[in-house]
């Protein structure tokens, strides 16, 4: 099992050594309204950032807030020397369009990666500020010397949040890369070719045991909650035959805030005249 708790762990302890180097670096995050699972996430990114001395501020607004008064807060942070990441949580109450927030964030700022100028810089084989799922799988496929290069590829889902990010990273280290999704005809027939298999598409189990090559890397990337607990994309029994494989819960999840600290931390170095390796 690939252990993303540990090397979560790992990646805070490195991102806490480098912003005692570099001096005071500051996250905002903004959450509208009082989504209870946004809470939780919230909480769980601002004690991962204090735990790594950067200085996270928490800014909550009603439910009702205006599309206006989001923008114009967002300007505001834009343009706030003490601010290197700010980061929106999603999703937003109904009467706010979530792309013109994301869109009004200043790239530079934006340390969920999902800015379209971000997007196109990682399109170009440029990256960036890269959401941090994908950045943190290529890390633990890094982490476990699972080569990339060469190897055949498949990403089951194709958000802007993981598996188009996830295509275009695992192209740049030279994989052969196919993306499927929910339209996909004989699913299996794609799976059992892959050295590496990313699964994000939010069911559960849509990825069975028999889809999945003797020896591959299975990557699962879905949190799915049933009355049993967590579960995620991948049936469990593939780990039978599969080479490496995450775990749900302790896999993929403790990587994802780990790697928005990194992000945070990119950020603030590139402001600063650095630049940093994305992952």
């Amino acid at each position: 099992m690939i252990d993303g708790r540990a090397l979560a762990a790992k990646v805070r302890e490195e991102v806490a050594e480098e912003v005692e180097e570099l001096g005071e670096v500051g996250l905002t995050t903004v959450l509208v309204g009082e989504d209870p699972a946004s809470d939780v996430y919230i909480r769980g990114k601002h004690k991962a950032a204090t735990s790594v001395g950067i200085r996270a501020t928490d800014l909550r607004l009603p439910a009702e807030t205006s599309e206006e008064e989001l923008l114009q807060l967002l300007r505001d942070l834009n343009g706030d020397d003490a601010v290197d990441g700010i980061l929106v949580q999603l999703p937003l109450p109904s009467h706010i369009d979530e792309t013109k927030a994301i869109e009004s964030i200043d790239p530079g700022k934006d340390v969920d990666g999902f800015h379209p100028v971000n997007a196109g810089r990682l399109y170009l084989g440029r990256p960036n500020l890269v959401p941090g799922t994908p950045l943190g799988i290529m890390r633990m496929l890094a982490e476990y010397d699972i080569e990339t290069t060469g190897a055949r590829a498949v990403v089951v889902g194709r958000s802007n949040i993981v598996g188009k990010p996830m295509a275009h990273l695992l192209l740049q280290g030279n994989a052969t890369v196919t993306i499927c999704h929910s339209r996909t005809v004989d699913l299996q027939r794609h799976t059992l070719d892959a050295d590496i298999l990313v699964a994000a598409v939010g069911q559960l189990h849509v990825i069975g045991a028999e889809m999945v090559m003797a020896g591959a890397t299975v990557i699962d990337v879905g949190m799915n909650r049933t009355d049993g607990g967590l579960f995620g994309d991948v049936d469990p029994g593939a780990a039978e035959h599969a080479a490496y494989m995450t775990p749900v819960p302790g896999g993929v999840g403790p990587m994802t805030i780990a790697m928005v600290l990194k992000n945070t931390l990119t950020a603030a170095r590139a402001r600063r005249g650095f630049v940093s390796a994305p992952y």
